[in-house]
């Protein structure tokens, strides 16, 4: 184990755009124009950071997936995703771990950063309206993913370090959407983080029933690659393979808790017994990478679920290496062995 777009698409915002400065700014809102949607028709709160224009984060927001009335339910007590935007530009400013842009272990404290919301119950991969019973439901995630890359692309067209990130859900499809700038900023040296979804399978049954509930062909790109997929071919571990294929010259990286709470849960779903997650997600990487995408990876021990937006970002340490060091040096370029836990309880 090791490491290392053809959307074509134009958004119109409707506003100017200012040019980037080197000076950091606070978080600021941005309109995301008028096909943004959250899950219940309101309107996605993305965010901007102004700083480095030449280092940049994408950063997708995490949560859950939906995919019935009882999950998706906007006043649901089983709903298992939140169908409108949770975080603004002022409550982002108050947030720990990697958004703490006064500590100094922060390797992107001194990148703009735009901001992704996460409010369509879709792993930021949905394009459909959906009805289950009374209840629609706007599973737009891949639209508003675009936007933020729209706007990555807009407002730092001369970046040349760019990181693509997000927890949970939104460490779903980093793959994807970096393969996808990859396209348009050529230029740029692109890496992607990913925390906590590293143990999501490659199962046909899953990936239909899934895809087709949340219209993920509506949002494919339109690469060699990707010809002849059909949704079942359409997975998490997929959007590593074919991103990979597609853009090979990406990095990719991502970080796992070995028996993820969460992850738990979901594989429960999909009859993952515990005690096998962490078994399940080395496999998963090794099948990536047996198709030629080398993947880094830093596995810790315990059942936490994420933490790129926590301090515990600068706490865990495994057999002797620091994960804020380890994530420096991705972010960096510099070359990165794997780091697993030995006792991964």
């Amino acid at each position: 184990m090791g490491w290392t777009g053809a959307f074509g698409m134009s958004l119109s915002f409707g506003i100017l755009l200012a040019t980037p400065t080197a000076a950091a700014e606070e978080w600021t809102a941005f309109d995301g124009g008028p096909d943004a949607v959250c899950a219940d028709g309101s309107q996605p709160d993305f965010s901007e950071r102004v700083a480095d224009p030449e280092r940049v984060v994408l950063y997708f927001e995490g949560g859950g997936g939906c995919w019935s009335a009882e999950t998706c339910g906007f006043d649901s007590p089983d709903k298992s995703y939140a169908s409108a935007s949770e975080f603004t530009a002022d409550s982002l400013a108050g947030r720990d771990g990697l958004f703490d842009f006064d500590d100094p272990q922060n390797p992107l404290a001194e990148h703009s950063w735009v901001y992704a919301p996460y409010c369509t119950g879709d792993l930021h991969l949905g394009d459909v309206t959906r009805t289950y019973g009374d209840l629609v439901v706007e599973h737009r995630g891949a639209v508003n993913a675009r936007v933020a890359l729209e706007r990555v692309v807009q407002r730092f067209p001369d970046a040349k370090e760019l990181v693509v990130t997000g927890v949970s859900a939104g460490s779903v499809p980093t793959p994807l959407y970096a393969a996808l700038l990859a396209d348009r900023l050529p230029e740029a040296r692109i890496v992607t983080l990913g925390d906590g979804s590293g143990s999501y399978p490659d199962d046909p049954v899953i990936n239909g029933f899934m895809g087709t509930m949340w219209g993920v062909m509506n949002a494919v790109p339109d690469w060699p690659e990707t010809e002849d997929l059909t949704v079942r071919d359409w997975s998490v571990p997929d959007l590593y393979v074919y991103g990979g294929r597609h853009a090979p010259e990406v990095t990719f990286a991502r970080f796992d808790f070995a028996y993820d709470e969460a992850q738990v849960f979901y594989g429960a779903l999909a009859g993952v017994a515990a005690d096998d997650l962490v078994t399940l997600m080395d496999r998963i990487e090794t099948d990536i990478e047996a198709q030629s995408v080398p993947v880094a990876s830093y596995t810790a021990p315990g059942t936490e679920h994420t933490l790129l937006w926590r301090d515990l970002v600068y706490e865990v340490e495994v057999e002797g290496v620091r994960l804020i060091d380890w994530i420096s040096d991705v972010v960096s370029g510099v070359p990165v062995e794997d780091v697993h836990c030995a006792d991964c309880r």
